[in-house]
């Protein structure tokens, strides 16, 4: 498979109020197109920073980032985000949040009506079709991460970045939504890195799960592959025997080898 993200001994130092503070050190990573990799690991590790490395939202203090061989050098639209707040504007309807993405992005090449049929078409892949006209605050907080989704999945993004997008639900929602996700990323092939606390979702969704250390100067401790037949069920996986060997060896990593205690703030 071609190599479609490249992350090139990226490092990523900030500088605050009480000196620098090094987040990300010696990062090698290469996504192939197509691919669903998850970054997991405890809080502070890095992971959100690795994403917004990837969406051009922060640039590395050292080393290089590539999408489709291009340098990664600020945002773009084809690097689609999708944060766990869902982001959307309070006063337009649910068309009209899309439909902004759309006209950003399309609206020098295509007709008003094509805009409104992509618009129109990335709702209802999320089924959020029947929610067109609605404003955010009069749908739930599962169907407001369906609208974001499917904001930039309009964008027909050649990757698909997102920030624990499930991390404020309910575990149903969470499920539910997880199951929907299958389906849209098995119908578009969309290539996608998502970051995520939780280790059954890593494993149910990834091709590979990206398991960082704990910061500071956080970096990659280990690369699993998750060699499930797709399309997969959550039901069936739940007692596959490499599902259950799969989910131990995430575990081992981060609570055995890597275990962190939570520092609380002063």
């Amino acid at each position: 498979m071609k190599n479609f993200i490249q992350v090139q001994d990226a490092e990523m130092v900030f500088n605050t109020k009480k000196g620098s503070f090094h987040a990300l050190r010696e990062i090698n990573l290469t996504v192939a197109k197509g691919e669903f990799v998850t970054l997991i690991g405890h809080s502070g590790c890095g992971k959100s920073t690795l994403l917004n490395l990837i969406a051009g939202l922060t640039l590395p203090s050292s080393g290089v980032l590539l999408c489709d061989n291009r340098e990664i050098a600020a945002p773009g639209p084809e690097r689609a985000v999708v944060f766990q707040n869902h982001s959307l504007l309070p006063w337009l309807t649910c068309f009209e949040n899309v439909h902004l993405a759309v006209e950003r992005v399309f609206g020098k090449t295509d007709t008003p009506a094509r805009l409104k049929e992509r618009t129109l078409a990335a709702l209802e892949l999320v089924n959020m079709g029947h929610a067109a006209t609605k404003r955010p605050h009069e749908i739930s907080g599962g169907m407001k991460q369906r609208v974001g989704i499917a904001r930039a999945l309009a964008m027909e993004p050649k990757v698909l970045l997102m920030d624990e997008p499930f991390g404020a639900l309910d575990a149903l929602t969470r499920a539910h939504l997880q199951d929907e996700l299958l389906k849209i990323v098995a119908r578009t092939h969309s290539t996608v890195v998502m970051v995520t606390h939780d280790v059954d979702e890593a494993v149910l969704l990834s091709d590979r799960i990206v398991m960082m250390t704990n910061g500071p100067a956080a970096t990659i401790g280990e690369i699993l592959s998750i060699e499930l037949p797709r399309p997969r069920n959550r039901v069936e996986l739940a007692e596959e025997s490499h599902y259950v060997h799969y989910r131990k060896e995430v575990l081992d990593f981060l609570y055995t080898r890597h275990g962190h205690v939570e520092k609380v703030a002063a």
